[in-house]
This record gives structure tokens, sequence and C-alpha cells, in this order.
């Protein structure tokens, strides 16, 4: 179920069955000299939409911006926000999310330095919502097969044969296959002390070797991660805090007046 198809209506009685839903997030940057800028955006969207229909969970719309300021200005295409801005937008779209009676929010990451940003949006939205519960799931590494699959080629990678062969799978429309054996790029971070920006580390926003991937490997992974993600929304829809105690257990002491 998309959130944006479906009427208010619609959103209330769906809410009222199971309070969950999932929010997909991307970014639109450089993606070397083959693949599209969207690339990390519809990575999140077509896997969450693929999710939702197995498990009914309302989708909202995908954030199609990120934290990508690593990528520099070198290679045209990327639009990045600053940390504090995807911060912010998280955190609105999540209150009003909640305000509509989501109680369970699971946020898809498809862009690795998202994920800071999301972690601190996260630690602000549960101190203010004692009967939220948020999940960041990071799509390249949620589980360790995914993980072993996107890193096969480069730890550091970016637009890489993963990313290359799932592109491939879900959205042929931003591969260019006739580029693929000049993409090819080390990863030269291995013995990194310091965190560097792509420019400083890839000859052409690459790190990886999209020379090898294939439309078959992409399907693969691709039903591996439906699969592998389903699973934790399914576990998510049921899961229940360790321990039953408000976040601030002063707010329900009783009065000694």
């Amino acid at each position: 179920m998309r959130w944006a198809n479906a009427t208010s209506v619609e959103i209330d009685e769906v809410l009222g069955n199971m309070e969950a839903a999932i929010l997909p997030v991307g970014a639109t940057e450089q993606h070397g000299p083959h693949l599209g800028c969207g690339t990390d955006f519809v990575i999140a969207e077509e896997l969450c939409a693929a999710v939702s229909a197995a498990t009914g969970v309302p989708m909202l719309p995908v954030l199609p911006y990120g934290c990508s300021l690593g990528h520099s200005r070198q290679w045209p295409g990327t639009i990045s926000l600053l940390p504090e801005t995807l911060m912010d937008l998280v955190e609105q779209i999540v209150d009003w999310a909640h305000s509509a009676g989501v109680l369970r929010m699971f946020i898809v990451n498809a862009h690795v330095t998202n994920a800071a940003p999301l972690r601190c949006a996260v630690e602000r939205l549960r101190a203010r919502h004692n009967d939220l519960m948020l999940a960041i799931v990071n799509t390249a590494t949620m589980t360790t097969r995914v993980r072993d699959a996107f890193c096969a080629d480069a730890e550091d990678w970016h637009a890489n044969e993963a990313e290359t062969s799932l592109m491939q799978a879900i959205s042929s429309a931003l591969v260019r296959p006739e580029l693929f054996s000049m993409a090819d790029d080390p990863d030269r971070t291995t013995s990194s002390v310091f965190i560097h920006p792509v420019n400083r580390t890839s000859r052409n926003g690459v790190t990886g070797r999209p020379s090898i991937s294939s439309l078959e490997r992409g399907q693969i992974l691709f039903d591996w991660m439906i699969e592998d993600l389903t699973d934790i929304v399914r576990r998510g829809l049921v899961e229940t805090p360790p321990l039953d105690v408000p976040y601030n257990p002063v707010d329900s002491r009783p009065s000694t007046l």
C-alpha cells in the first residue's frame, strides 16, 4: 500500500489495524559514468514497495534526497542535504505520521551516509513520543548475506558490482552497460585512518567492479533483500519493549501532595 495513493479514510482504516508504516530514504548523487543519479532512492523505493505489498504495511513516499556531502562537487548530479536538514525533515514526517496513528516506524535507508543523521533523528523522536517505536534498516547491511554481496568487490563500495547488478534488475533506464568496462575503480581506503571525501578516494566516482555485474546477480540480490526486510518488518510488527516502563519514569510516579 502506497500512502500517497490512499485516501485519508483508507489510511485511517489500515493504521487502525497495524499502527505501522515504512519510510524509504535514499539520495540523489553521482554514481559514476554508468548509473543514474537516482540509484539510491530507486533502490529504497522499489524495495519498500515490494515489502509493503508482502506485509500490508503502508509505505510513505520516498525521500529522494539525503546527506551526500562526501561526494563533493567534482562530478555533476549530486544534490545534498545538510545532516541537520535531513534530521529535521525526517522528524517532521514522523511527527505527522505519529499523529495519524503510526506507532511503529520502519526507516529504510539506502544511502550509507544518511545513517548518522537518521540515528540522531530517532534519538530525538523517541525522547518525545513515549508510545513510538522506531527502527533504522540500512539496506546494504540488513543481513550478513546482503552485506557480503555489497562488499564483495570493495568495503568502501559505491556504484559497484552490487548496485550495478541491482539497477539492471529493477530499473534498467538508469543503467549504461556500454560504460561498464571503463567504470571499475579500486577501493583505496583499506588502510586509511581518516574518512576522505569520494573525490580523494576515487578517480571517477566509483569504488568497485561494475564490469562484473549482471542482471541475474541483481535479481538474486534483490530477492534476498525483499525476503530479509520482509522478515525484519514482520518481526517488528509484534515486538514489544524488553521492559514495559515509560521513557520518563518520574512522570508516572504518584504525587506526594
